[in-house]
């Protein structure tokens, strides 16, 4: 397997530079079926061999299996990883965890937590989970309506009235490098950047081939407080490589027929589909780097070619003019992974 010579971006902020191609790590975790240990291993080393050398994990990938998988893999090399906090692992397995996306999750249980002890508590866990004594950004993992709905004012309350200054200082004492959130969601990027300073939003999902409505609000703002971004979700859960869900659920009707006019117009121009969706984000220069879940050797591969392609000029042109894509959205020019 041979990397692409990846090309890297800045998060502004604060100067780290990540490779525009990383690696999302809830797969590693289990979502919505297990994995096997050993092969995982064998993805991630392959990839991070192959040049996707940033990897985000989380406490909430299996319980804790996402991190300690990561870790053992990162130990004693020179990497660029991110977690999140928000969650605290409990000691005492759910009744059942598959409820909640991760069927062979570790024996713990997540609990809530966005004040100040509760992300101290979670960063710290996360080193010990990680065994790393390095890791570069912290999210606020999936504080938000979409995961919270009428408790998420207490949520964000708590993350503005003291969890942000944990934060913060784990940032100012040179702990970790940049905070920002990890969310599925734009609404709450906006909020959050009326209760501090973020050098960068984990947004998955929301800007993709199929969608493009932060170009309207969030990413105007990002660019006026110089908070970068990073793409997960770039397939939309799968229906943009061909899977059978968007969003993690069901496809609605007017979502399967722009991915048929996609499809359509990708056949005129000889494209495959997820190549244009995973080189499509970083047409927009505050998009730092894009984060596929990556679950087998097979996925890493079929990733590697699709972020190599060739994607010509016109297609994108073509896209546009038939409505496509957003009339503001900047087009990738050339291929976007590849170093000049």
């Amino acid at each position: 397997m041979t990397g692409l010579n990846l090309s890297t971006r800045t998060v502004k902020s604060c100067g780290l530079s990540l490779p525009t191609l990383g690696f999302g790590g809830a797969a590693l975790g289990g979502l919505f079926s297990a994995v096997d240990h050993a092969a995982s291993q064998a993805t991630l080393s392959s990839a991070f061999d192959a040049g996707l050398t940033y990897i985000d994990t989380a406490p909430f990938y299996g319980f804790g299996r996402s991190e300690r998988l990561v870790g053992d893999m990162l130990r004693g090399k020179g990497y660029s990883l991110s977690t999140k906090v928000g969650r605290l692992l409990r000691p005492g397995a759910l009744p059942n965890p598959a409820d909640m996306g991760w069927p062979d999750a570790l024996p713990f249980h997540p609990e809530y937590d966005y004040t100040y002890d509760g992300i101290m508590r979670s960063f710290e866990d996360s080193q010990q989970r990680l065994g790393l004594d390095r890791i570069d950004i912290l999210y606020v993992h999936d504080i938000g309506e979409v995961t919270h709905g009428a408790n998420n004012k207490r949520h964000f309350e708590d993350l503005k009235s003291d969890g942000h200054r944990a934060l913060e200082e784990l940032r100012n004492s040179g702990v970790i490098k940049a905070i920002g959130l990890g969310v599925n969601e734009a609404e709450v990027c906006r909020q959050a950047l009326n209760i501090g300073d973020w050098d960068v939003f984990l947004l998955a999902g929301r800007y993709t081939l199929l969608e493009q409505g932060p170009l309207d609000d969030l990413f105007p703002e990002c660019e006026a407080a110089g908070t970068s971004i990073v793409i997960g979700g770039p397939y939309n859960s799968g229906i943009l490589v061909g899977g059978n869900t968007w969003d993690y659920g069901a496809i609605p009707p007017d979502v399967r027929a722009r991915v048929d006019a996609l499809k359509q117009v990708s056949a005129e121009f000889d494209v495959p589909l997820p190549a244009a969706a995973l080189q499509f984000p970083l047409g927009h220069l505050a998009v730092t780097s894009v984060i596929p879940g990556l679950r087998s050797i097979e996925e890493l591969d079929a990733t590697l070619n699709w972020a190599g392609a060739t994607i010509p000029p016109e297609y994108w042109v073509a896209l546009k003019s038939q409505g496509l894509l957003h009339e503001n959205a900047p087009l990738p020019a050339g291929n976007p992974f590849k170093k000049d």
